[in-house]
């Protein structure tokens, strides 16, 4: 398989050199961005304070995908071969009829992205990456405090939070890494006249995970779980997304459906996700019924708007609080990490830190909304109705499939090669590294100093 890089991105920059200028930086937020914006910055020498809301980082979450620009940021963060080894590797993703378990299609997963794109893909359980990430950044310097819910930031968006019991920490910069509710946004978006809001999709995400002992003696549901295959079933107004986690220990299973009423996250909902998928095939039936009631957590999916400005002087934001992904894409993770990775390498090209901070949200924004906006338009692709519109674009998914490398679109774009070398074959560092004095000539600043 010819790579569409000539050398591979991953043996470009193996190891960034230490900033020009170290910084004091506040972290807000433990998750996937927070904690390895803690690494990164850590590696690269910077003086880092992670403040998470949570009393501990808990075995919480399921199963998460990551992409090769994801995976390519934790190579150079030196945790390639912790992930791997808590990883699962898929050779294909299998699309499926709902009713019937017809594979419409079959794509490659690996080794055809490591070829191409010069990075891995792999699934794993969240929790798995964000203990790696815990180790691996306060190994690097990095202080994580819990319990620690941030309240406000200051007035005049100095480098300056302060936390519920009412102390206030002092930094050279705040990164907001609190998510799609994020409080900092909130105050961010009031100071420049306008109001954030989280936009409701219509869209809710069954999440499940199902022990390998479980299946006892279903062979076919043994056999699902025993391949290294990916499984989509596309169906009318949902989809069901399942692959193992855990070396096999476990099936993880996402099934999108409109949403219910009731709070988010809601647990104990086994009877509406069965009665969702009543027509299904018996395969799919089979493999909810292994599940307990409490094994079943309820999600509503939201959507946020692209910032007005991901910086305001001394604050900025990254991941779900500037882009929250729907999981059609599979690229939330993947993108938070990007703006870790981007933010890390703008600070090894120069000492002013507002020229890295303007160069960070240039780099970022424009596509990190595509990515977005190209998922939110997947919710509609993925759960058309039965009828003439669904068998075109199934036949769409065959065509692509069959003529891969003749250029054939694909609708479900997660499975597209265009899409793919768009998102899968990005290099968030490089892209700051190489492209340093163009982002600053585009910004009006004549030196990178």
């Amino acid at each position: 398989m010819e790579s569409i890089f000539s050398p591979p991105p991953s043996s470009l920059y193996p190891v960034y050199g230490p900033t020009l200028d170290a910084k004091r930086v506040i972290v807000v937020g433990g998750g996937i961005a927070g904690l390895a914006a803690g690494l990164g910055l850590g590696l690269t020498g910077h003086q880092v304070t992670i403040l998470e809301r949570s009393n501990d980082f808990t075995e919480a979450g399921a199963g998460i995908q990551l992409a090769p620009n994801a995976m390519r940021i934790l190579e150079r963060f030196g945790v390639l071969k912790q992930v791997l080894k808590e990883a699962n590797t898929l050779s294909r993703v299998s699309l499926r009829r709902y009713a019937d378990n017809k594979e419409l299609a079959s794509f490659p997963l690996m080794p055809h992205a490591k070829s191409r794109y010069g990075a891995h893909a792999c699934v794993i359980h969240r929790a798995d990456l964000q203990r790696i990430l815990v180790t691996a950044a306060q190994a690097a310097g990095c202080r994580i405090m819990t319990s620690q819910r941030v309240v406000q930031v200051d007035a005049f968006f100095a480098a300056r939070v302060k936390t519920a019991d009412g102390t206030w920490y002092q930094g050279d910069l705040v990164l907001a890494c609190d998510g799609l509710w994020s409080g900092i946004r909130r105050q961010m978006e009031a100071a420049l006249g306008s109001k954030y809001e989280t936009v409701p999709t219509g869209d809710a995400a069954y999440r499940m995970l199902i022990p390998s002992q479980r299946l006892g003696a279903k062979p076919q549901l043994q056999q699902l779980m025993g391949q290294d295959t990916g499984v989509r079933w596309l169906g009318p107004q949902g989809h069901l997304m399942a692959y193992p986690v855990r070396k096999g220990a476990m099936y993880n299973l996402v099934l999108l459906h409109p949403v219910s009423t009731g709070a988010s996250p809601h647990r104990g909902v086994k009877a509406r996700a069965l009665s969702f998928c009543r027509g299904w095939s018996p395969l799919v039936q089979q493999l909810l019924s292994t599940l307990a009631d409490d094994d079943i957590t309820e999600w509503r999916l939201y959507n946020n708007k692209p910032p007005l400005r991901w910086v305001l002087n001394r604050v900025a934001l990254a991941g779900d609080a500037s882009h929250c992904m729907l999981p059609y894409l599979a690229q939330g993770s993947a993108v938070a990490l990007e703006d870790v990775g981007a933010l890390v390498a703008a600070l090894t090209c120069t000492a002013d830190l507002d020229l890295a901070l303007a160069a960070y949200e240039e780099a970022r924004h424009e596509r990190s909304a595509r990515i977005q906006a190209d998922a939110h338009h997947l919710q509609q692709c993925l759960h058309m109705q039965d009828g003439d519109e669904q068998a075109l674009r199934d036949e769409a998914i065959q065509r692509a499939a069959r003529d891969r490398d003749a250029g054939c679109e694909c609708p479900d774009l997660w499975l597209d090669r265009a899409w793919q070398d768009f998102a899968w074959g990005f290099d968030a560092m490089e892209h700051m590294v190489d492209g340093w004095h163009d982002l600053v000539a585009k910004l009006g600043r004549g030196s990178s100093e």
